[in-house]
């Protein structure tokens, strides 16, 4: 009777959901996240009566807990000793049910935190079927949690609970009995970060932009740029509406309509606003010259491109979008002066204060923004990126890494990039973060400063820009630094060892694709290994595809929510071709040379295309890049094949470093073990290697530079 009023008062208060039910075995583990003090009244509330409570110290330290244990049967432990399980094991082997909070105690960080070894040993050793429960919201109960001020706190904020299939978690396969249940302690980690994937809505990017906006208020600091423009979730909010209504007029539904625009608030409202018109944006890379950029307008049949004439005098794009074909250019500056007093009354009187019904909604599987491959190794494609996908990626990042609204981004990286439109953009205004843009990335001297002078803690960047940063940089500009993450192209011990001394900092690496939307695996604070790309995400599913010639490692195909809807080529316009791979559909060929280790940490090691024939063994051209770096760190090296007609091909090295020559290669080669075939036949000095718009090394342009200069000498 006491457990029935306790369930109609929390639905009363905090709305509760509670969805799925408790699969019981003859041998059961109950596990579920620690998001609040009231955590334990809302498994009290379901679950049945003769489960047995396992608490933790802390907990006996709250009155409410420790009225509410009264009626229920409880055994008190610190889960830091793996001995005091002991009697927990005979309990569960009786075949009691048993309940306990693996992280031991109520999260700090809005994410999961460490598990502890001895519930997971106990899984392992006793064979008890692991049953997960996902619990949401309750972070946000006002007096129950403790996180800080930042997060949004509420009195009754709404929560859910999600029972899941119960797993097995297997006696891990290891030396001794300290790596079994560290490695158990992992596994039971993974269950239940798969379980707070699943147990996640599904819905539209602009449906969880409205949800944010209600959670976080519309008060909320949220976005800032270099033009001194600054957004709260308010003015964010009025602003997509704004531009949601005036790109309407000219524009019909689910048109992919081209948006080519800096890192700026404006550019964020904008893509916003498109989606709450129910119209696709395609984020055009301004970097890849107009060849490229006619390209991506045929293959997306793109008719309208938005830009802003203060963007295209300060990057001097004019003479770029005076040469596109078959498309019409809006600017914002000129929409301005199409908004009515009808359209003033709409947004006043109606959309701002209703802004669901003032919405078209999209479904989570269509498509919600189309970028463009890099082309660094060819013609770009269009990715078609489905709102389940985005979202589906940004929960899977949340899910590993701490970051929450006491942290503050600066975002840099282009938002025709997937990493500058998810990290970038679409994490912080979803997840509550404060971020600051800035137009782009190759300011050296500037954005070291800037992190400093706006006191932020997470940062997203690629190697080259990372290098290029730390030789500019004051020591202290980076003493607020939570999270440096690293991605897009390897990471070297160099830039790695380079942040560490100066600035005490640690690079985290991970790995991506805009296919994935785009990130596959990373290493995080809680599990990093140096040299690796870290583990994959959950929900990421991978197998490797032996490639002949090559021994080590496979071919790296991925699966998972966060994939690609498919890809539109220029050949056969708007026409969705679906990933597939010789997996079968559904799996994706990331042309990545890839390993795993025991420990489930993914290693790459170049990509397959990246490799060349000499003398008949396959030699890979990014080792060829590590022998330059390693004899030459301070400066920029780039590797290419081409035919040879005594050995088949030729490897050739573009250094930007004027003292580089074989011998010093071969002497880096000898120190790193190397074969000699791996040496370059020639040794080519740059002023610049040339890049692509997000960092990366332009290959195609570099072959073709290489081609001419040996062409020249000839």
């Amino acid at each position: 009777m006491f457990q029935s009023l306790i369930r109609l008062l929390l639905r009363l208060l905090y709305r509760v959901q509670v969805s799925g039910q408790l699969q019981r075995a003859p041998k059961t583990l109950i596990v579920a996240n620690h998001q609040s003090f009231l955590d334990a009244v809302l498994l009290w509330a379901w679950l049945p009566r003769d489960v047995l409570y396992i608490v933790h110290t802390q907990v006996m330290e709250e009155r409410l807990f420790r009225f509410l244990l009264r009626f229920a049967e409880y055994v008190v432990i610190d889960t830091t000793r793996p001995m005091a399980m002991k009697q927990v094991a005979e309990l569960i082997d009786s075949g009691r049910p048993v309940v306990i909070f693996p992280e031991g105690r109520v999260t700090t960080t809005g994410a999961m935190m460490k598990i502890y070894d001895g519930p997971a040993f106990l899984a392992a050793r006793t064979g008890a079927m692991v049953a997960p429960i996902t619990i949401d919201g309750a972070i946000h109960a006002r007096g129950f949690t403790r996180m800080t001020r930042d997060f949004p706190r509420r009195f009754f904020p709404r929560i859910t609970v999600t029972f899941h299939p119960g797993e097995l978690l297997p006696m891990p396969e290891a030396p001794n009995a300290k790596l079994r249940r560290r490695k158990a302690s992992e596994e039971l980690r993974r269950i239940l970060q798969r379980a707070w994937l699943a147990a996640r809505p599904s819905r539209s990017l602009h449906d969880a932009f409205l949800e944010a906006v209600e959670l976080h208020g519309r008060g909320r600091d949220l976005a800032a740029d270099a033009g001194g423009t600054k957004f709260t979730y308010g003015t964010l909010l009025k602003a997509s509406l704004a531009l949601g209504r005036l790109t309407g007029k000219f524009t019909s539904e689910n048109e992919v309509v081209g948006v080519m625009m800096p890192n700026a608030s404006a550019t964020l409202g904008l893509f916003l606003g498109l989606l709450g018109a129910r119209r696709i944006p395609a984020m055009l890379n301004f970097t890849a010259g107009v060849e490229g950029l006619n390209s991506a307008i045929r293959a997306a049949e793109i008719k309208t491109v938005l830009t802003s004439r203060a963007f295209l005098e300060r990057a001097n794009l004019q003479p770029v979008v005076d040469r596109l074909e078959g498309v019409r250019i809006v600017l914002l500056e000129d929409l301005r002066a199409t908004l009515t007093l009808a359209d003033k009354l709409w947004l006043i009187l109606f959309a701002l204060p209703f802004p669901r019904a003032a919405t078209l909604r999209s479904k989570p599987e269509d498509p919600a923004a189309v970028l463009f491959t890099s082309g660094s190794e060819g013609k770009p494609k269009g990715v078609v990126l489905a709102h389940r996908s985005i979202l589906a990626n940004i929960e899977q990042v949340l899910t590993v890494m701490d970051v929450s609204p006491a942290d503050k981004i600066l975002s840099a990286m282009p938002v025709f990039h997937s990493f500058g439109l998810m990290a970038g953009f679409l994490l912080p205004v979803l997840g509550g973060l404060r971020v600051f843009l800035y137009p782009t990335p190759l300011h050296y001297s500037i954005l070291p400063e800037l992190f400093y002078d706006r006191d932020c803690t997470v940062m997203f960047a690629t190697p080259t820009f990372l290098k290029h940063y730390a030789r500019r940089a004051h020591p202290y500009d980076f003493r607020r630094v939570r999270l440096l993450l690293a991605g897009a192209e390897k990471l070297t011990d160099e830039i790695r060892l380079t942040y560490l001394e100066k600035f005490g900092v640690r690079v985290l690496e991970g790995y991506g694709a805009t296919e994935c939307s785009p990130v596959i695996a990373v290493n995080t604070p809680m599990k990093c290994k140096a040299g690796s790309v870290g583990e994959l995400l959950p929900g990421v599913e991978a197998r490797l595809e032996t490639v002949p010639g090559i021994e080590r490692g496979g071919l790296l195909h991925v699966r998972g929510p966060n994939l690609m809807l498919g890809y539109w080529k220029e050949a056969a316009p708007r026409t969705l071709e679906q990933p597939a791979s010789v997996f079968g559909p559904g799996w994706y060929a990331t042309g990545d040379l890839a390993e795993f280790d025991e420990h489930d940490f993914l290693t790459l090691l170049g990509r397959v295309k990246r490799f060349a024939k000499v003398a008949g063994e396959m030699v890979s051209l990014e080792v060829v890049e590590n022998l330059a770096e390693a004899a030459s760190p301070a400066a920029l090296h780039a590797a290419v094949n081409l035919p040879d007609e005594r050995r088949g091909e030729m490897i050739v090295i573009c250094t930007q470093d004027p003292a580089l020559d074989r011998a010093r290669l071969q002497e880096a080669a000898r120190e790193l073990g190397a074969p000699e075939l791996a040496i370059p036949r020639r040794v080519i000095h740059v002023p610049k290697i040339p890049l692509l718009g997000n960092g990366k090394k332009d290959y195609p342009r570099l072959n073709a530079l290489v081609e001419e200069l040996i062409a020249a000498k000839q």
